[in-house]
């Protein structure tokens, strides 16, 4: 390839979905109120947090933020005050939306307060999109559900990708979907990764894409979301490698959706990389590079983690490079918020 590939910010992308918050708010009923609690002094929680105010205050959302044992500056005490902040926002009727910044306590303290807890975040005020009813519907390829279902003690079940069109049919919203994995699709969407002419559900068809790190809240729901799309995804994590592919509707499995099947692949990182025309790295660590020798000529290449994943030449085989993400996911989230404020509504 002839010159340097582009370096692509977050910024024009952005910018379509900021006018988009901009005009949903305008409608809204009134200024929705977003909580954040912040139980951690770690410095990437406590930057989204401040990120997340400022963008709040400029586009005219109300945020308020609870510190839960952060330093010296705890509203409230350390341990149970992360699930008293969240019975107390998930009580107050002022209240939209909850976030909580992750990490907390660790991996499986976390999933309890997540999925398991009696203060896990209501679905709707969940922005991020972590509650279980919201992973289930990501991961069986369920778009568009009854938002009264929302609160039912059962599985959700809905419209899959076998809709027609984009737009939720009559007496139906679409499901949230977590923050950053959705604007990782986003950007896609943006540069022509996914195709618009193929019919929705189908647009990342005949894409082959590797995604670095399958944590449960970027990379392993982002690899269903691509394959849920058509994609080949290729799931790269520190022990393992796994391919997923979208499962067909068949006669013969009529009761699963046309959504996404996992399989354990024999491929090395290398390989993967050579094949793919797109590569996603969500690593956190600053020593962690992807080798540009090993990318395909003309890839596109999206860094999500807060260190840059790629090492500084790689724009000498990536035809596009994104650098991050961070102002496409903050809107995905305020988008989320105005659309949880609306299925609250008893004249949906």
């Amino acid at each position: 390839m002839a010159g340097k590939g582009l370096l692509l910010k977050a910024d024009p992308i952005a910018a379509a979905f900021r006018e988009e918050v901009k005009t949903s708010l305008a409608v809204a009923p009134r200024k929705p109120r977003l909580v954040g609690i912040l139980a951690t002094s770690s410095a990437p929680s406590k930057f989204y947090a401040d990120f997340t105010r400022k963008q709040c205050e400029e586009l005219g959302f109300d945020f308020v933020l609870k510190k839960t044992g952060a330093g010296d500056t705890g509203d409230l005490p350390e341990g149970d005050g992360v699930e008293a902040a969240i019975i107390e926002a998930n009580d107050d009727p002022d209240v939209d939306g909850i976030m909580v910044y992750y990490p907390i306590f660790g991996h499986q303290q976390d999933h309890y307060l997540q999925q398991a807890s009696p203060s896990v975040v209501s679905p709707y005020k969940d922005v991020e999109g972590l509650h279980f009813k919201f992973h289930y519907n990501l991961y069986h390829n369920i778009r568009f559900i009854e938002p009264q279902s929302l609160l039912t003690s059962g599985l959700p079940s809905g419209s899959s990708a076998s809709v027609n069109g984009e737009d939720a049919p009559a007496g139906t919203v679409k499901s949230i979907i977590p923050c950053t994995p959705l604007a990782i699709v986003k950007c896609l969407e943006h540069i022509g990764v996914y195709n618009k002419i193929l019919p929705y559900g189908d647009r990342a068809y005949g894409r082959t894409i590797t995604v670095i790190n399958r944590s449960e809240v970027v990379g392993r729901p982002l690899a269903a979301l691509l394959a849920n799309d058509g994609a080949r995804v290729f799931s790269v994590d520190i022990d393992s490698i796994q391919e997923y592919t979208k499962r067909p509707k068949t006669s013969t499995a009529p009761r699963y959706n046309p959504r996404h099947v996992v399989h354990p692949s024999n491929f090395t990182l290398q390989e993967c990389l050579s094949m793919s025309d797109v590569v996603i790295s969500a690593v956190p660590s600053a020593d962690y590079k992807v080798k540009t020798e090993w990318l395909k000529d003309g890839c596109i290449c999206v860094n999500v983690a807060a260190d840059k994943n790629f090492e500084g030449d790689v724009r000498e085989k990536a035809s596009m490079y994104i650098p991050a993400v961070g102002k496409v996911t903050i809107l995905m989230l305020l988008r989320n918020l105005l659309r949880l404020q609306q299925y609250q509504s008893p004249h949906l």
